[in-house]
């Protein structure tokens, strides 16, 4: 009788052990499916400096309203120029070297003389404009600054105007630019993230330092600052503080442009030891107080 016990339950064991394996086996199918659509769900928060290949980053909703922005900030710079008095608009283009900067300072002399409110006006959405979408030639920009209004007030149209257009790219970064810099940046997010991380006490000395020295790019800064959850007001106040250094350089640059061959010959050895310099001097506390902690 206990061997037919013991038979019967054997029989039952052997008959119970492939059920649980199909059982198992389904539930790590249904796993491994629920895995493959989190990740492929656009609700998924995926890591930073995860690298998006073989396909564009944005969604459609991201890419609608990239476009909607950037139409909205064409129309509004267009009606600001056709608001303007009449120029000779053939020979005005945007600068890519510094023999297309003398160029348009000849055509625009006497014209932003003569119309100089207006001349300010569309100079300052032009800056806005190209450094909220990250356009190349803002370093004109300042040059040209420099050589039409002078040192002092060409420092402060510089620097206004550069604090105003890395605001706007925080915000569009904010809104859509998460999926970008982790396709464009990865390794560069990752890193930027770290540092971020190790210096949460004294952030605003940290965004000083990186907007004095060319540490990282002002770009990248100003899209990846919001992903990495730097608050707006350190952002705002290290941006109009740490470009002034550098922005001086080169609206004062301005002034001489005949004798300035290319944009390199600005940020020569001895200038950007100085940058490094003032950048060590905002980070000083930083390190101070670190050495107290260990001492």
């Amino acid at each position: 009788m206990k061997d037919s016990n013991n038979s019967f339950s054997s029989n039952i064991l052997v008959m119970a052990a492939p059920r649980n394996v199909i059982n198992d086996g389904g539930r790590q199918q249904r796993d491994e499916e629920n895995l493959l659509l989190n990740e492929d769900s656009p609700t998924s928060k995926k890591p930073i400096g995860a690298k998006l290949e073989g396909k564009f980053p944005l969604t459609r909703w991201e890419l609608a309203a990239a476009i909607t922005v950037f139409l909205v900030f064409s129309i509004g710079l267009i009606s600001i120029y056709l608001t303007m008095p009449p120029a000779q608009y053939v020979n005005i283009k945007l600068p890519r070297s510094v023999s297309d900067l003398r160029i348009l300072k000849d055509h625009l002399g006497a014209y932003a003389n003569e119309y100089k409110a207006q001349f300010i006006l569309g100079y300052c959405s032009t800056y806005i404009f190209m450094q909220t979408f990250m356009i190349p030639g803002t370093i004109f920009m300042s040059l040209l600054a420099g050589a039409l209004f002078g040192v002092l007030r060409g420092l402060l149209l510089v620097v206004c105007n550069a604090t105003a257009g890395a605001s706007s790219c925080y915000f569009l970064s904010k809104l859509i630019g998460r999926p970008l810099v982790n396709w464009l940046w990865p390794e560069k997010l990752r890193f930027f993230q770290a540092e971020i991380a190790k210096r949460k006490d004294k952030l605003l000395n940290y965004m000083l330092f990186l907007r004095i020295t060319p540490t990282l790019p002002n770009t990248f800064i100003n899209v990846a600052s919001p992903i990495v959850d730097i608050p707006f007001h350190v952002f705002f106040l290290a941006t109009l503080v740490g470009l002034l250094p550098a922005s001086y350089i080169t609206v004062r640059a301005g002034l001489a442009l005949g004798d300035l061959k290319s944009v390199r010959d600005l940020y020569d050895f001895k200038t950007l030891g100085v940058l490094f310099l003032i950048g060590f001097v905002s980070i000083a506390p930083t390190i101070l107080k670190r050495k107290r902690t260990y001492e």
